[in-house]
């Protein structure tokens, strides 16, 4: 499982690098050094077992969130957890010495990444076979073509068994051939139940492989979705070339909203994912003034789907709310739900008596409905009739829960 919250990482730049140590103490003094963001309030749990794309514009920080997450990299706030065996493959030759042969460079690298002397050896074959390099394996790696650099790297990365797999736009390098090999020894660990997070350009990679896509924009997420709704989502920043629309509108200061987070039944935390047909509860609160509480006729939310497609909603009208001012909340209890999977927000929409919106917003966190042992968005029950050869049914011979896609 990979987790992160709250992440955030800074670098100092200068528009004058220092050539000397005297230099770089006197301009410290004399001007100040300005704080970049790379990375901002990133949150976001990965289950194992699960395939995530994190896709977005160049300079998004998709590489710097990449190398935070594999250890490499620090962040300025904020608390990162991996669980399990890493392996990445986050640079063209990162963690190779040039003067070294490819053989000596396969040790090296398979021991940064926990392998010892033994098993390296036991799985030293193996790697020169999946790399195609046998010929080139005892030459310096300093004369290594950028494809045999990233054929003997993902050898390596694959072959230490991880429980994590991070992969970097590196896959963009190397011939047609080599790349479907790896795309069809990720779809096997996809099949052993790895967790794997990858950055991509490819669109289509992302809908191939990816359960679920992350989309980054100058530090922050702006969708974590189906792939199919981020993979929109990124084409609308990079064709506008626009900001994200803020997710919040109100009249003024007199409506104000709070915590809004899906939970367990009669929970106060908000849960990441729920399993389907489990109950669930919605929360959220509006703190209002005088003179709105007097106009708020009804408050709504809805779950929103890929695509702001809406896939179930909830009311608290008149009679159920508040007579005051003040903080208001609201719980909607989610018993016998419809069978769905997908990842939602939650949308909050206060109206007046005319049916006017006053006021808006919709949860930044996103949360999953699923279900690991079956794919697709809805989950029926249905009867199954079975038979052999051209005899009749004999009538219906199982019940169970199927899968509609």
């Amino acid at each position: 499982m990979i987790s992160a919250r709250n992440v955030r990482k800074q670098f100092r730049t200068s528009s004058v690098r220092a050539t000397s140590l005297k230099e770089q103490i006197i301009r410290r003094r004399a001007e100040q050094s300005e704080d970049f963001v790379a990375i901002s309030d990133f949150s976001a749990d990965i289950m194992p077992g699960s395939t995530v794309g994190l896709i977005g514009p160049n300079g998004s920080g998709k590489s710097t969130m990449l190398k935070i997450l594999s250890g490499i990299l620090r962040p300025t706030s904020g608390k990162v957890t991996v669980e399990g065996r890493i392996a990445s493959l986050l640079e063209l030759g990162a963690g190779f010495n040039g003067e070294l042969t490819g053989r000596e460079n396969v040790y090296l690298n398979a021991s940064l990444l926990g392998l010892s002397r033994l098993e390296t050896d036991a799985a030293m074959e193996s790697i020169i076979e999946f790399s195609e390099l046998a010929e080139f394996i005892d030459q310096p790696v300093k004369h290594y073509s950028s494809g045999m650099y990233v054929r003997l790297g993902f050898a390596v990365a694959i072959h230490v068994d991880p429980d994590v797999l991070l992969v970097d736009e590196v896959l963009a390098v190397g011939d047609e051939a080599f790349q479907r090999k790896c795309m069809e020894k990720i779809q096997e660990f996809q099949e052993n139940g790895k967790t794997i997070l990858f950055v991509s350009h490819s669109l289509s990679q992302v809908q191939e492989l990816c359960t679920r896509a992350i989309v980054l924009n100058k530090g922050v997420i702006v969708d974590d979705s189906e792939p199919e709704g981020a993979i929109e989502t990124l084409r609308r920043i990079m064709g506008t070339d626009e900001p994200p629309k803020p997710l919040t509108l109100v009249p003024d200061g007199g409506i104000e909203f709070g915590r809004i987070f899906v939970s367990t039944p009669h929970g106060d935390r908000p849960v990441a994912a729920i399993a389907p047909r489990e109950d669930f509860d919605i929360v959220t609160e509006v703190r209002v003034d005088d003179h709105w509480a007097s106009l708020i006729d009804r408050v709504e939310v809805m779950a929103v789907g890929p695509l702001d497609l809406p896939l179930f909603s909830a009311t608290a009208y008149r009679n159920d709310l508040p007579a005051d001012s003040g903080r208001w909340w609201m719980r909607f209890s989610f018993g016998a739900r419809m069978p769905i999977r997908a990842v939602i927000r939650v949308s909050v929409q206060v109206f007046d008596r005319d049916g006017k919106t006053l006021a808006h917003t919709r949860s930044a966190q996103v949360h999953r409905i699923e279900d690991h042992l079956a794919p697709g968005l809805m989950l029926l029950d249905h009867q199954m009739t079975t038979g052999l050869d051209d005899a009749a049914p004999a009538g219906v011979t199982a019940v169970r829960t199927g899968v509609l896609r």
